[in-house]
């Protein structure tokens, strides 16, 4: 198994794989050589929670071929708790860098998911990572309706297109955890396909939704641009439920810190 031989960070209730994103995309591209398919997970605060408060989740999640922290405060505290994250790998920056390993070889990709009040979103997503990664082929593009992973007719035909297209890499992008439960599906029938939960990575992609600038990213602060942007649909989830969340996490990193520390010889 691929993570078999990488030393992971407990945190949270999940292993998290301590690698940057450029090695990321290095496994990815040597398993694909060797015809090995897999699936990344780049789990933030919210996900973090969401996880902690449902084990089924955490144990579907801890099945991943590769859990990397696309959050600031998920490698904060790794570093306050003494564990090693090199850096936070973002889903919404691994979707371009995979792109241009993929290009390199003509590798090819699915991208699924989108605003499905911009229904041509993924294919303009599509366009632009082919036209940024010249040699890249794309398979596939699709922006599903909202809801139809709850209409067994709608989901099979969403399923079949992807896995007749035989894509390298499927960029899903749907929302956690449904995009999840939807690459648990996927993956029994493409064994040697990579997959990625992106969440919003496909609407910035297309342009319909703009992403924070570069200081906020590098300041873990995305979220305040987000929030800023929308803050009746996302100041509940962040303000009462991530913040909380993200400091008792911090609080609990550092007590592990102290509490732990190694005894000093006589």
């Amino acid at each position: 198994m691929l993570r078999s031989y990488i030393r992971r960070v407990p945190l949270g209730g999940l292993a998290m794989d301590p690698l940057t994103e450029p090695e990321v995309v290095n496994r990815v591209l040597n398993a694909l050589d060797q015809g090995r398919g897999g699936w990344i997970v780049t789990p933030n605060v919210d996900i973090l929670r969401q996880v902690a408060a449902d084990p089924g989740l955490r144990a579907q999640l801890n099945e991943a071929s590769l859990v990397v922290a696309d959050g600031a405060p998920l490698v904060w505290a790794a570093r306050l708790a003494g564990q090693a994250l090199p850096a936070r790998v973002a889903g919404s920056d691994l979707i371009w860098s995979l792109s241009r390993g993929l290009a390199r070889s003509g590798g090819s990709i699915f991208v699924l998911g989108g605003t499905p009040g911009a229904p041509d979103g993924a294919h303009r997503a599509a366009a632009v990572l082919a036209e940024a990664c010249p040699g890249l082929r794309v398979a596939g593009a699709h922006c599903p309706p909202f809801g139809f992973d709850r209409d067994p007719a709608l989901l099979h035909a969403v399923c079949a297109e992807v896995v007749k297209s035989r894509p390298q890499m499927v960029y899903v992008g749907i929302g956690f955890p449904r995009q999840e439960h939807l690459i648990g599906r996927l993956r029994a029938a493409l064994p040697g396909t990579w997959f990625l939960g992106c969440g919003a990575a496909i609407n910035f992609v297309a342009g319909d939704v703009q992403r924070a600038r570069p200081v906020l990213q590098k300041a873990g602060l995305e979220w305040l641009d987000r929030l800023a942007r929308e803050p009746r649909r996302l100041a509940r989830r962040y303000l009462r439920e991530d913040a909380p969340f993200a400091a008792a996490l911090l609080a609990r990193s550092l007590h592990h810190r102290l509490t732990h520390r190694p005894a000093h010889r006589a």
